[in-house]
Formats: structure tokens, sequence, C-alpha cells
């Protein structure tokens, strides 16, 4: 036989290689397409033939994509029925009896009246990043900017949640700079002292650090500074002294600086205490941290302060600069 192929039969071999250079990534999409998906739609199924390869890739990227929107709508759906009814279990009363007239955040309230944009830093350890919350929706930072968005629907409000587990005052002032004093923001919303006393740290290193750290702040660009005190916890509470003089310590603090404190083991203590709140209502099995309940009215009495600062600018009111401790009314 001779050795040269007649041409319809090197024709009929180069076919499959020439189908093979025809297959680009776009007509290979519907079959990786339909690879991800657990069952087909029906239509595909059906009748695959009816539909070109382009056809079938836009529908089965559709079908993902209304997958993934249905499934993201569904989470909004929870996540706002639950934030609805959050407070439907155990309202959230501020505490009774040895309030003081609250003070005002002139910085971050005029930005609001003035209709300029808002950035809040929420810097600290868990209890700022949201760790026990059910979701991030749920930490308190996320729960203050929406309260803050609903109040103001037109104002442009960033709340930047710079909270990182474990640490306390010595770890959080090597970040300052960077994720505080750089950013420039309006409102600085510190929660420390929990961590220091749970290591058997000095409370007085810790409120000397915590002042030197307002400072920067201060010269930085004035932004209004509020400090959030240890939680009233169990875990907190085995260690009463060291707990008890964080309290006291950082309330000197800030009415040496001029700055906000928010008293968050008083406010604790009075759900316990006062409003006979189990513990378990506020605080996880750890006995710890915070869950769900607990960052939501802890969110809400700040958001609340803030809201009423911004109407006191509105309204004229004259409120001496030195004052500005928060006392939930």
């Amino acid at each position: 036989m001779s050795s040269l192929r007649p041409f319809w039969l090197t024709a009929w071999l180069a076919a499959p290689a020439a189908a093979l250079l025809l297959l680009t990534p776009m007509s290979l999409a519907p079959v990786q397409a339909q690879a991800t998906q657990a069952t087909p739609a029906p239509q595909q199924a059906a009748s695959p033939a009816s539909a070109s390869p382009s056809q079938t890739t836009v529908a089965a990227t559709s079908h993902e994509q209304r997958g993934v929107t249905a499934r993201a709508i569904d989470k909004v759906k929870q996540v706002a029925k639950s934030a609805g009814d959050i407070f439907s279990r155990v309202p959230c009363l501020t505490p009774k009896g040895g309030s003081k007239a609250m003070g005002s955040l002139p910085h971050v309230a005029g930005k609001l009246v003035a209709g300029k944009p808002v950035v809040i830093v929420a810097f600290g350890s868990s209890s700022t990043a949201g760790y026990g919350a059910s979701s991030p929706d749920f930490n308190y930072p996320n729960r203050l900017a929406a309260q803050l968005r609903r109040q103001y629907p037109t104002a442009d409000i960033t709340v930047i949640n710079a909270g990182v587990g474990g640490e306390d005052a010595p770890e959080m002032m090597k970040r300052l700079q960077k994720e505080v004093i750089d950013v420039h923001p309006d409102l600085v919303i510190w929660q420390v002292g929990t961590n220091a006393v749970l290591r058997n740290l000095d409370p007085g290193d810790t409120a000397k650090m915590v002042e030197d750290g307002i400072s920067r702040i201060q010269a930085a660009g004035g932004a209004d500074i509020v400090l959030v005190d240890p939680q009233y916890s169990p875990a907190v509470n085995q260690r009463k002294e060291s707990a008890g003089k964080m309290v006291h310590l950082l309330g000197k603090v800030a009415e040496l600086r001029h700055v906000g404190i928010f008293p968050r083991f008083e406010v604790m203590r009075d759900w316990h205490e006062n409003q006979s709140i189990p513990v378990e209502s506020f605080v996880i099995a750890d006995g710890l941290h915070m869950n769900d309940w607990g960052y939501a009215c802890f969110a809400q009495i700040l958001g609340d302060d803030i809201i009423r600062s911004v109407g006191q600018i509105k309204l004229g009111v004259n409120v001496p600069a030195d004052v500005r401790t928060y006392r939930p009314m």
C-alpha cells in the first residue's frame, strides 16, 4: 500500500484536532457551570441541544447568581428580624437614679449638624471586635452605625471597627497612630481595661498608657473621645479588687483629660442588680463576653447619648467643653 494517504482520509483524521482547537473557554463554560450546580435547571436537562453554548452559559450563570442573591436577601431578612425583636425579649432600660447631666460631644455633633461626613473609630479588644455576637451585624459598632444612620438618613457616617481580641493598652498603643490618629476621626470610642484585669496587669500602668494615648489623639486634631471601662461579668468579677481599681482610674483619666467615660461596668451591674436581669441574658457561656442583647443595649445607650448631644447643639445649648461625662439619663 502507498504511504501517501488519500486526501479524504487526511481530512477525516484532522477533524477531531480542529474541533479541539475550536473549544474556546466560552464554549467550555456551560460544562463548567453545570458541574458546579447540584442539579441542572429543568429546562436545560430536558433539551440541552435546544440552546446554543452561549445561551447555556448565560442561563447557568444567571441561575447561580439568582441563588446567591436569594440567599443574601434571606440572610438580610433574618438579621433584620432578629435586630428588630432583640429588645422584645428583654427591654433595654438605662439605669435609674444616680445619673448626672450629660455633657456633649461637640466635634462629632457639630459635624452632624453641619451635614458633614462623620468618621467614628471604635478602638478596643474583643468587646469591640464583637466576640460573642451571633453575627457581625450584632457587634456594637455595627449596631451603633445602624442607629445613627436611621436617625440621620442623609448623613455620611462611617464607623470603623478597630477591635482586636486579647489586646489591652500595651498592644493598642502600638497601633494607635495607624488605626486611629491617621484615620482623622471625629469620635474615638476607646474600650480598654478588661484584659489588663484578667492578665493581672497594674491598673495604674494601664491608666497611664491610656492617658498618653488620649493626649496624642487630642494633639493630632481634637477628636471627641469616650472611654469604655470593663464589663460587669463573672470572669471580671472574680478579680473584683483589680476591676474596681481599673474602673476608678479610667474615670479619673477621663476627668483629667476632659473626655467622656461610658461606665459600662456600672450600667451592666445595674442590669443585673437593679433591673433583675439574669447575667446569662447579656453575657455568653464563657462568663466574659457580651451577647447580642448586651451589645445591642450598650450600643443603643451610647447612640442615644450622641443623638442627645446633637440635639443640644441644634438648640444652641452651651455645654462646657470639659463636661463630657457619659451618665445615661
